[in-house]
């Protein structure tokens, strides 16, 4: 029989699509574990709930830190969770096609640089677009720019604001977010 496959979820504020992850290992719906959770920030509120339901957490921005720590933990697959930090080398090589970001919004429209949270549903807004969404994505080495794997939108409404969207979107990516990871587990 395989192992179930070790999940490295990276965080950086709340930690809900951390917490939909949880919740999908814990009820066997995700045939995975929590090996580690990493925040490049210690007031991450994800950290919370990694201690919650006693998963390892790691605060570092050292990405050899990092790096040894996965390979300590033997990670399968990595997951962005809200994380705002750059993934570089050597995480990029040793990690190639299984790091997966959840992005709020249907990529490419309001991705890159300077689009994450809140800041994306408010371009939305004031752009004035009808549909939004989510999508996951691989992690490449420019930014939400790798391969999309999953994408799912919605009609924005007349009513909306931005938290209003966020919240939305939110559930949105944490249901994308669950089949995205149980699609890569069966690939690996």
């Amino acid at each position: 029989m395989n192992r179930k496959k070790t999940l490295a979820v990276f965080i950086s504020g709340g930690g809900t699509n951390l917490q939909a992850i949880i919740d999908a290992c814990e009820s066997g719906g995700l045939p995975a574990s929590i090996g580690i959770v990493i925040s490049n920030r210690s007031d991450a509120y994800g950290l919370k709930r990694a201690e919650a339901h006693h998963i390892e957490a790691l605060v570092s921005n050292d990405d050899e830190e990092i790096n040894g720590i996965l390979q300590e933990k033997a990670v399968d697959l990595i997951i962005l969770a809200g994380y705002l930090k750059v993934i570089g080398e050597p995480l990029l090589s040793n990690y190639k096609d299984r790091i997966i970001n959840i992005h709020p919004s249907l990529i490419p429209a309001f991705s890159g640089k300077g689009y994450y949270g809140i800041k994306v549903h408010q371009a939305v807004l004031d752009r004035g677009v009808q549909i939004t969404g989510a999508t996951t994505h691989l992690v490449n080495a420019e930014l939400d720019e790798g391969r999309i794997l999953k994408q799912e939108a919605l009609r924005v409404a007349e009513i909306d604001t931005a938290e209003s969207l966020q919240q939305r979107v939110l559930e949105i990516e944490h249901r994308i977010l669950i089949e995205t990871i149980q699609d890569m587990i069966g690939g690996i």
